[in-house]
C-alpha cells in the first residue's frame, strides 16, 4: 500500500492509494486537542444539546463540525467505524453524532454522554481530564 500524507487545518491525513482520507493515527491526536472533544453537525439538534449541556457545566469542548470540514464525510465515517456501527447508509446524515470524547477516551454518541450525567458518572470523567474544577 502507498502512503502519502496530507496537512490542512493543521490535522494531518492519510491518503491510501489516492482513494479515501482518513484520519492519520485514527484519533490518537484527540488526547492532545482539549479535555472534552465534540464532533458535530452544525445543524443537528442533538448536537446543539450536547454543547449546551457542557457549556451549561463550565466546560469549554473543542468542537468540530462535520458539515463545514472539508473531510467530514470521512471522519464521520471513521467515527461509525469507532462506535461499532454499520458503514451501510448514509455518511452525510448526522445518525449517531454528537460522538464526545473525554480526556482522549471515547464515551460515545449522546445516548451514552447523557445516561453518564444522569447516573452521575460525567462529573468525575471531566474532572479526571481536567475540564472541571469544582
Amino acid at each position: 500500500m502507498q502512503y502519502k500524507s496530507e496537512t490542512r487545518d493543521s490535522l494531518s491525513y492519510s491518503k491510501v492509494n489516492n482513494m479515501a482520507v482518513f484520519p492519520s493515527e485514527t484519533f490518537v491526536r484527540i488526547e492532545s486537542m482539549a479535555a472534552v472533544v465534540i464532533f458535530s453537525v452544525s445543524t443537528c439538534s442533538m448536537c446543539h444539546a450536547m454543547k449546551r449541556l457542557f457549556r451549561g457545566m463550565g466546560v469549554s469542548p473543542a468542537v468540530h463540525e462535520l458539515d463545514l470540514h472539508p473531510y467530514g464525510v470521512d471522519v464521520h465515517r471513521a467515527l461509525l467505524r469507532l462506535l461499532g456501527c454499520s458503514s451501510g447508509g448514509s455518511t452525510t446524515s448526522p445518525g449517531t453524532l454528537p460522538v464526545v470524547f473525554i480526556g482522549g477516551k471515547m464515551v460515545g454518541s449522546m445516548e451514552r454522554a447523557m445516561a453518564s450525567h444522569i447516573n452521575g458518572s460525567l462529573v468525575p470523567l471531566l474532572k479526571d481530564a481536567g475540564a472541571l474544577w469544582l
